[in-house]
């Protein structure tokens, strides 16, 4: 990715909004009770907020008025990465918090949930409503004997019951964890079976691209397979009674009970998130009630400025860290627009009538669907009524430049687009969207507060204006507790800390520009580096698919037992598209030309498709390792990806090669 040859912003806040955005008026607050920085703007406030990361963190609590049922002894006990110590002595419970608009008479009756599916059909649930389900679940899981530390499964689409049932585990102290029910068997299995459920949340099946898709087979083998149940919760999305055994929805949510809310030390777990895991079993990542409690804090009220005015949409399902960002913002007032399809079904502006038909404010996507959009030629803003939306956010992958200009022409001139990054790790984002600073074409807009982001060179130097490592250079409370199964933390260790003792390394290519921005080039794992010169995949891929002919590419840099280096490029052809010498010939020029005579691919070969993991990202890392002779069964895990039969096209060329 590269930015604009100038330095003229695409998009620029006005002064009505700068003087009205919370990150704003955070920054004043602070400045009168904990000595931030009253003048400087955003650049000033971040500065302090990492220099004073104890200070900055109590601020936070404060603000949001985090509600302590046990006082904490210090904000930061230990600093240490990783095992950082966050406000020890402290209790409090996430779901009390998640559901305290619902305590506000003006508001009981405002919509806490949309939710919306492919039919267009639109739900409602209050917040009164909302806290009457979720006290009802609460209590029904304590019959069953679910207490503090027992894991809570959810194989559920993005649906309200989802969000209920996951706000009910974190009332009672239970640890939730959530697949998507297009997630075969055998990935849900290499998932729960790793944290043994006592509790799984299940429905009959989804609807998806038009069609029903029944899921009771699949359903049955997990009870089978998970032999910690002590009970299974059907809720009937295609309509079929619970199976023998199975408790219904409606039963478990009928009842009119406050809610009870555990309070829970700093530290507890909240929940359980999986890495892609495309090698080995997935990386089962626990993150704490308290941690997350402050992180989405931050991000969603003072970041992405969502309060009681704002719908928030963002398109992810529940096996996607995104989703448990989405509910997150219920913490802040914010309604949650729910949608449950496909992102392109009946047709390619699927999220744009979902996010007119919704009043969304904050629209939240994927970079590879507005790439998309702009490849079919889509009109958003003439074709819908998107007077409302404030912001359009993207994750993901890096959003390309044509990106920013696509958004900018064709939704509105006066559009905040952040691009944002950061990672399931931490379920959260090291950089990304700011309210009261400029967007500048292909860049993030800065590293976010409380985030000691730094780009270092392989010897651990930080530098500016140039690609380096992302790393993080002091602890953020919703970096993981630790990964379960894991017990002498040697898994997490190497995961994130084994290159740069005590800094956490992303595994990102990263550039902290002058200006106070943060340009994301895609994996350093799946890095291409020719004769010195190194470049993130996402360069590539941004030129390349600018072709009409290109529908997806996929590039990997093969180190050879002789010193050689092979980048080969593969491309998933567009319909009717034919990988000729004239269109060989395009995608040399437009590499050489856009970005750099040594990253011209060695050879272009056409393939059925890029495959992908089970949240949409191309599997570089993977691919490479076939291509040097793995066998597929040791290259990766099988059920981690979208379609296997894809990768079996890379292992036979493999076979070819050798």
């Amino acid at each position: 990715m590269t930015s604009a040859a100038d330095d003229t912003p695409l998009w620029q806040p006005g002064p009505e909004r700068v003087a009205a955005a919370a990150v704003t008026r955070f920054q004043s607050w602070a400045a009168e009770r904990h000595g931030a920085p009253a003048e400087g703007g955003y650049p000033a406030l971040h500065r302090w907020s990492v220099e004073e990361l104890d200070t900055f963190w109590q601020a936070v609590a404060e603000w949001f008025d985090i509600r302590f049922s046990t006082p904490y002894e210090t904000v930061l006990a230990s600093r240490a990465m990783p095992g950082a110590e966050w406000f020890p002595g402290a209790t409090l419970n996430y779901a009390e918090h998640a559901l305290r608009t619902a305590e506000d008479p003006l508001r009981a009756d405002a919509p806490a949930l949309f939710h919306v599916d492919e039919t267009q059909a639109q739900a409602v649930m209050s917040w009164s409503e909302l806290r009457r389900q979720v006290g009802s679940l609460a209590a029904e899981l304590r019959a069953l004997g679910v207490t503090p530390g027992d894991r809570v499964s959810g194989y559920l689409p993005n649906i309200p019951q989802a969000v209920v049932a996951f706000l009910a585990t974190a009332a009672v102290g239970g640890v939730w964890t959530s697949c998507a029910p297009d997630f075969g068997a055998r990935s849900v299995l290499d998932r729960f079976q790793q944290v043994e459920p006592v509790v799984l949340f299940t429905v009959d099946g989804y609807r998806y691209g038009g069609k029903e898709h029944d899921r009771t087979a699949t359903v049955t083998e997990l009870r089978r397979e998970l032999p910690t149940l002590r009970a299974v919760v059907h809720v009937p999305l295609l309509g079929t009674p619970a199976p023998e055994g199975a408790l219904a929805w409606a039963d478990v949510t009928a009842a009119d009970t406050e809610p009870r809310f555990e309070h829970v030390p700093f530290a507890h777990p909240l929940w359980v998130l999986y890495s892609s895991g495309t090698t080995g079993l997935p990386k089962a990542i626990v993150q704490s009630q308290g941690g997350i409690l402050l992180e989405h804090y931050k991000q969603l009220g003072l970041h992405c400025d969502l309060g009681p005015e704002d719908r928030f949409f963002w398109y992810t399902s529940t096996g996607w860290m995104m989703w448990n960002f989405l509910v997150s913002s219920l913490l802040t007032g914010t309604t949650v627009v729910l949608y449950d399809g496909s992102p392109g079904h009946p047709d390619i502006s699927a999220q744009w009538r979902v996010a007119e038909q919704t009043g969304a404010t904050f629209f939240g996507t994927s970079a590879a669907y507005v790439m998309a959009c702009r490849k079919a030629g889509a009109h958003p803003g003439r074709d819908f009524d998107l007077s409302r939306v404030q912001c359009v956010a993207t994750t993901g992958s890096p959003l390309p430049p044509d990106g920013f200009r696509w958004l900018h022409d064709e939704v509105t001139d006066d559009l905040w687009i952040a691009s944002v990054s950061g990672g399931t790790d931490v379920c959260s984002c090291f950089a990304g969207a700011v309210a009261t600073l400029p967007v500048h074409i292909g860049e993030l807009q800065a590293p976010c507060l409380g985030t000691d982001l730094q780009s270092w060179d392989a010897d651990g130097t930080p530098h500016l204006g140039e690609v380096g490592e992302l790393v993080v250079t002091a602890p953020m409370p919703s970096m993981p507790l630790r990964f379960w199964n894991d017990p002498d933390g040697s898994r997490y260790h190497d995961s994130y800390f084994a290159t740069y003792p005590g800094v956490w390394r992303h595994g990102d290519w990263i550039t902290l520009t002058g200006r106070g921005s943060v340009i994301i080039h895609g994996r350093s794992d799946s890095t291409l580096n020719r004769q010195g010169v190194r470049m993130g995949s996402a360069d590539i891929y941004e030129a390349v698919e600018r072709l009409p002919q290109i529908r997806e590419s996929l590039v990997v840099g093969i180190e050879e037992p002789d010193g050689g280096y092979w980048m080969p490029l593969f491309v998933h052809l567009a319909d009717g598209a034919v990988l000729d010498d004239d269109l060989r010939t395009a995608i040399t020029r437009t590499l050489r030309e856009n970005l750099s005579p040594r990253h011209v691919p060695d050879e272009v070969i056409q393939v059925p498709g890029i495959p992908h993991t089970l949240t949409g990202k191309r599997i570089e890392v993977p691919v490479k390792r076939l291509l040097q002779g793995t066998p597929l069964d040791q290259a990766v895990n099988a059920g981690s990806i979208d379609d296997v039969g894809l990768l079996r096209h890379y292992a036979e060329l493999a076979r070819t090669r050798h």
